[in-house]
């Protein structure tokens, strides 16, 4: 049952969010051969000034075992 959380700045549209959430879904659908009933997308915006203490440190400085992609950016270049 896999839940993705999409953590983003705001100011996407809700028709590019279920965008997203369309693909993420058959991507999980196709690699993991789960039906679509089984999985749930969510997004979570975060203020740019909030982004360090609520995403970067806490999940991907703090859980590299987790992270399967890393950023292609620097703290100090935000």
């Amino acid at each position: 049952m896999p839940h993705v959380i999409v953590k983003l700045w705001p100011g996407k549209s809700d028709a590019q969010k279920q965008e997203l959430a369309d693909r993420i879904t058959r991507d999980v659908m196709d690699v993991f051969h789960y039906g679509a009933e089984s999985i749930s997308v969510a997004f979570e915006e975060v203020k740019a000034s909030e982004w360090r203490e609520k995403v970067f440190q806490p999940d991907i400085v703090a859980k590299p075992e987790q992270l399967f992609k890393q950023p292609g950016y620097d703290m100090d270049d935000l």
